[in-house]
């Protein structure tokens, strides 16, 4: 097999992954808060169990990381996969709030155990095929894409199954009775999502090779993955480059928490009714998916056109801000024109989101080795999580008008400001990371 063929095979296993991984998120999305109201939980009960949800990737996103790192990237996205199918399974049947909760807590730590660990198996196995100087940012959008392909695909197909077998002649009637109430219409999409994770279990375990690393011991991880957190956390505050990835990030985050916590009011208030409002925030969220994986796609060519890698994501996320900007001067108002502005900058926002992400991701990877890579990923995750938990407590407390969009906004661009000037890009074995990395495998 040539080294391009091979190449090739490598990044449609990485999109083929990332697909499978995130269509049953989509799905889930269209139908769980629907399906824990149908289960006879409060508004209040509800948002616990998404809290569990919250709390638990973010406690474990660190340490998978680190596990991700030490013990190899194959046996922790199966683990991920197995988990999730018996996450969809407990969410998608559970009756009570007890099991809803394993259900929660299951799913987030399926989520920190997935978390990087597709994406640093396909660049360690790129640059073992190609050294480290292989180029990244083409499979990187193209998973981008993927994922972004497969939400919003997951995410129609889950609100259109529900409806489809409740409008059927007592399709959906006659499914509840007969597994005594455990199905419900709504619970069909996790169940299959919960046969997607399968699939995924089986396509890691029968195709993802990965590089050779040391035999990982039960010694070795318990010291290893420490020191590979602590290693990752460090970096971020030694080197410059890592650094801005970080805070963008987190700027990233402030932006999305934003744009998740007041569009759906605004839908609500277009339309004048909860249910058309709900509707038009799905068909919104999948446009929204669909820039962001046509931004992915676009990225290699932003970065070709801006020059470098570094200018791309100053443009893309110059780009994300003015979409921003678009929302928060329409707020007021619910014109025609004003709605076309505010649709127009939502795309834009996801369509800069989107391509700034792989340029961002590239420039990372050639900052961090195998030893570390998980974990500098995850670390970036967790920014972008714990400044959008932030931020959606600011919005939240802030009265309804342009200044949570434009405060947001400003977030964004300020992170887009940071790559204003050039960091001078070294190669992955002068990092601590790696020497800290090694140490710790020792």
């Amino acid at each position: 097999m040539t080294e391009l063929t091979r190449l090739r095979t490598v990044r449609r296993r990485y999109v083929t992954v990332c697909a499978l991984l995130w269509l049953p998120s989509g799905l889930g999305l269209a139908s769980m808060v629907l399906l824990f109201s149908e289960r006879g939980m409060s508004l209040a009960a509800v948002a616990g169990l998404f809290a569990v949800h919250s709390l638990t990737v973010a406690a474990l996103e660190l340490p998978t990381g680190g596990l991700s790192d030490v013990l190899g990237r194959r046996p922790v996205l199966a683990t991920a996969g197995v988990l999730n199918m018996v996450a969809c399974v407990l969410v998608g049947l559970g009756t009570t709030v007890w099991v809803l909760t394993a259900g929660m807590v299951l799913m987030g730590t399926a989520r920190a155990l997935a978390s990087g660990t597709a994406e640093a198996w396909y660049v360690d196995t790129v640059q073992e095929c190609s050294g480290p100087d292989a180029e990244l940012r083409t499979g990187l959008a193209r998973g981008g894409s993927a994922t972004s392909a497969a939400l919003a695909a997951g995410l129609l197909l889950g609100g259109a199954l529900p409806w489809l077998l409740d409008a059927g002649p007592g399709l959906g009637t006659r499914l509840s009775e007969a597994t005594a109430g455990a199905v419900l219409p709504l619970s069909v999409p996790m169940l299959l999502g919960s046969v997607v994770r399968v699939v995924l279990v089986c396509y890691v375990l029968a195709v993802l090779r990965e590089p050779p690393r040391p035999p990982a011991t039960l010694r070795a991880v318990l010291r290893g993955v420490p020191v590979t957190v602590f290693d990752g956390l460090r970096l971020g505050g030694r080197d410059a480059l890592v650094r801005r990835v970080l805070l963008t990030a987190a700027a990233v985050g402030g932006a999305l928490a934003g744009i998740e916590l007041l569009i759906p009011g605004r839908t609500v208030e277009l339309t004048g009714s909860p249910g058309s409002g709900a509707m038009a925030y799905a068909v919104l969220a999948c446009a929204g998916f669909v820039c962001n994986g046509a931004g992915s796609h676009l990225a290699p060519l932003a970065a070709r056109i801006a020059g470098s890698g570094e200018r791309a994501v100053l443009v893309c996320l110059v780009t994300g801000a003015g979409g921003m900007l678009l929302l928060g001067v329409t707020a007021t108002t619910r014109h025609p024109v004003a709605t076309a502005l505010a649709v127009v900058g939502f795309c834009l926002l996801y369509l800069g989101v989107g391509a700034a992400s792989p340029n961002q991701n590239d420039l990372l990877h050639r900052r961090v080795t195998s030893a570390g890579r998980a974990t500098a990923l995850s670390v970036q995750s967790l920014a972008l999580q714990l400044v959008g938990a932030l931020a959606g407590l600011v919005v939240g407390a802030l009265r309804p008008g342009p200044l949570p969009w434009l405060l947001t906004g400003a977030v964004l661009l300020s992170g887009a400001l940071l790559w204003l000037r050039r960091v001078e890009t070294r190669s992955a074995p002068d990092t601590p990371l790696t020497q800290g990395s090694r140490a710790g495998m020792s």
